[in-house]
């Protein structure tokens, strides 16, 4: 098969478009066609050596995590599963090395859901890494209607699907953003603000009770920031700063694979209350591309490889 692989820690310039084994499909896994992979800033990062005291990496590594695709075969006792059957999901094992930049990938049923027919290719590709992390940290909040939330970097990859999720759940949703991408938030359901100084006040102007909770999708002193405005302590949860949300009686939260998850993210989009922005689709052959892209900061929505 083809996959975009590393032989060692690197940088985009030393991905390598290479043939290499299909991969073999364990008990409780199926052999997944890919149609397209989601570009996550985990995956340059990965490659750069930054998750190296936590996570171990084997090379050649094929990068990704987020796949879209049909199941080709079905390993032993994954009875989830049948050939043909169209799936996205968000492909972590015990470590990494075989992802999902590849024409090929097997993965563990328990990673796994069926796909939302409401969605494109690339969009289902978009949702798993992204979708699980944002529903999985308004659940840790306990996030329910009638509640304001506020949303850091809410334009991005994690923010617009938490957005469209906390709308769904009947929460008023306030979300950080340039100004650039205001009228999108507004599409998605939420009241933008502009992040930088001033911020707690033009998120008073919208909420001057405060807000029930903060979810911070960005780092950069979001969590700092939040804090204020909070009107119960602790009801804060950062993916990037879990220092400054530990300290503070809140949740750093790590993304899980979840097939229940998934699928109810799945149900979300087949009902019309969740879709994917794909800023850019590029073929896979353009994954160095794709990691620049990311690098940038300035992605509306999701990069996606198409394969």
């Amino acid at each position: 098969m083809k996959a975009i692989a590393l032989e060692k820690y690197g940088s985009p310039d030393d991905l390598r478009l290479v043939d290499l084994p299909d991969p073999k499909v364990a008990p409780g896994e199926v052999l997944i066609r890919v149609k397209a992979a989601a570009v996550n800033p985990v995956d340059w990062k990965l490659a750069a050596g930054y998750l190296d005291p936590i996570m171990e990496v084997r090379f050649p590594l094929i990068s990704g995590w987020d796949v879209a695709g049909v199941v080709e075969q079905v390993g032993l006792d994954a009875i989830e599963f049948a050939v043909g059957d169209e799936v996205f999901g968000y492909v972590r094992k015990d470590w990494a090395q075989n992802g999902t930049y590849a024409e090929l990938v097997s993965a563990p049923v328990r990673t796994l859901a069926k796909k939302p027919a409401a969605l494109s290719w690339e969009q289902a590709a978009g949702v798993p890494l992204a979708g699980l992390t944002a529903y999985q940290t308004l659940k840790r909040l306990a996030v329910d209607a009638g509640e304001t939330v506020l949303i850091h970097a809410a334009a991005g990859g994690v923010g617009s699907i938490g957005v469209q999720i906390a709308v769904a759940l009947g929460a008023k949703v306030i979300g950080t953003a340039s100004e650039r991408n205001h009228a999108y938030l507004r599409e998605l359901g939420a009241e933008p603000v502009t992040y930088g100084d001033g911020l707690a006040d033009r998120v008073r102007e919208l909420a001057p009770e405060g807000v029930d909770a903060a979810l911070d999708f960005v780092g950069e002193g979001a969590v700092a920031q939040s804090l204020p405005l909070l009107r119960q302590p602790g009801r804060v949860a950062s993916i990037t700063d879990g220092q400054g949300a530990l300290e503070a009686g809140g949740h750093y939260v790590w993304v899980r694979p979840s097939a229940e998850d998934l699928t109810a993210l799945a149900q979300l989009a087949d009902a019309g209350k969740l879709t994917v922005h794909v800023d850019k689709a590029l073929p896979l052959a353009q994954a160095a591309e794709a990691w620049r892209l990311s690098q940038e900061g300035r992605t509306r929505g999701k990069i996606v490889l198409t394969v």
